[in-house]
């Protein structure tokens, strides 16, 4: 018996719109907007919550430490931290802003993750995301590598691997472009990759606006490294067209869980081609591949980004049905909105939509399928994995209390030279390692 976690991203304290994700729509559009820490953490909980209280696994990825003095000493400013600080907030404010940033909280592109039924060594294989693409995410992957060895210890069961050399031609973003789709989640599965350009073959089409982050050859790499079986792993190119349209990774435009792959007509860019490898590999593991698209004449690729309908969570209920986890959006959206109602009355393989309110994270560009990354561990690797983070009534209440305890209501770009934050958040995060029993965690 395995079940499917969902690792949800503890909002750290200096969450803020400082407008850093070129190519994000939402990131760049709030610009200098004051934030809520506190909010937005809460609102990540509450949704947590909700989903365990359901029946659903669900845990705990905390914070990293923030402010990133290394980085901008590594630039030349020196002195007293009040020093280093303020010396980047005159030179080099967006450098500033990168040190602060709290973009770990997204952590589907922590990681990309194959259960163990999928890999060669009968071994869960997590490898963390070098997200070179952009600076302030580029800093966060040893950060990932350490915190996912502290929760996944046992080598014996568990294998993590550094990210990939940060080059441009190995970029990868994580399970934000990556599915799985299986007829069990214990059972052998199709593992799916999406990128949005080859570094070695000059003739495949790329976008001309925006970046497209993932790389063929990245996600081949991953494949490699856990040691996934070709016939039952598939890759495909995103639409050219939608990354230009800010669709900047796949878990913008498409979400899959169990056999159902719910994805908008413009997704990719051979669409027949994909459809039939997937269903050719899916035969491989005696799974078959159920497809759920939306045609761009029910919902637009704008409306798709507006609202991050695809971008919600994609879970399977007891019953075998599908819940849909929209953001809040998607029901003020009113063409997303009718779309929605019309899926639920078909009696299709949704059953069910449920949304919350994440408006401090969609502000920034990052939805419910943003905020966690799906780990699928059977029994034996479940009682293998560190206990503290698993969500439990208990915790969720100790986190929520210390959110309230630690964070701030209100927090703008010209905070980040008050020395009173960085002790803030040093007193925080201290006290986490408590909470989650990863004393060490920030040393």
């Amino acid at each position: 018996m395995a079940r499917e976690y969902n690792f949800d991203g503890l909002v750290g304290p200096t969450h803020n719109y400082a407008g850093l994700s070129f190519g994000n729509v939402a990131s760049t559009k709030n610009l200098h907007q004051a934030s809520n820490p506190r909010a937005a953490a809460l609102q990540g909980l509450a949704k947590a919550k909700a989903l365990a209280d359901r029946g659903f696994a669900q845990a705990i990825l905390p914070p990293q430490a923030r402010p990133r003095l290394d980085l901008l000493r590594s630039a030349g400013f020196t002195g007293s931290d009040a020093a280093v600080l303020a010396g980047a907030a005159r030179e080099e404010p967006q450098l500033l802003a990168a040190a602060y940033s709290a973009s770990p909280m997204w952590t589907a592109n922590a990681a990309t993750v194959s259960p163990s039924a999928d890999c060669a060594d009968g071994r869960l294989h997590l490898s963390a995301a070098n997200l070179n693409n952009k600076l302030h995410r580029a800093l966060e992957h040893p950060a990932t590598s350490r915190v996912l060895r502290l929760i996944f210890a046992d080598q014996t069961r568990f294998a993590v691997h550094e990210a990939l050399p940060g080059t441009p031609a190995l970029g990868d973003e994580g399970a934000a472009n990556h599915t799985r789709l299986c007829a069990a989640h214990g059972a052998q599965g199709v593992e799916f990759f999406v990128f949005g350009r080859s570094e070695f073959d000059a003739g495949m089409p790329a976008p001309r606006r925006y970046p497209a982050r993932q790389t063929l050859e990245a996600s081949r790499a991953v494949a490699r490294r856990h040691g996934l079986s070709p016939a039952r792993t598939v890759f495909a190119q995103q639409n050219p067209e939608v990354i230009d349209q800010g669709v900047f990774h796949n878990d913008v435009i498409a979400v899959g869980s169990g056999e159902l792959l719910f994805y908008h007509q413009d997704a990719f860019r051979d669409e027949a081609r994909v459809l039939t490898e997937l269903t050719e590999a899916a035969a491989c593991c005696e799974a078959r591949v159920r497809t759920l698209r939306v045609a761009r004449g029910e919902v637009s690729v704008a409306d798709a980004v507006a609202s991050y309908l695809f971008n919600s969570q994609l879970l399977l209920r007891e019953d075998g049905k599908a819940l849909l986890v929209a953001p809040q959006e998607c029901r003020e959206h009113p063409r997303v909105a009718r779309y929605l109602e019309r899926l639920v009355a078909a009696d299709g393989p949704i059953a069910e939509v449920i949304s919350f309110d994440l408006r401090q994270s969609m502000n920034n560009g990052g939805g419910p399928a943003c905020l966690r990354l799906r780990v699928v561990l059977n029994e034996q690797e479940e009682l293998a994995m560190h206990q503290g983070v698993k969500l439990t009534d208990a915790l969720y209440a100790e986190l929520t209390a210390w959110v309230e305890r630690h964070y701030r209501d209100r927090l703008e770009t010209a905070d980040f030279t008050d020395p009173g934050l960085m002790q803030e958040v040093r007193e925080a995060l201290a006290a986490l390692e408590v909470i989650l029993g990863l004393p060490g965690l920030y040393t």
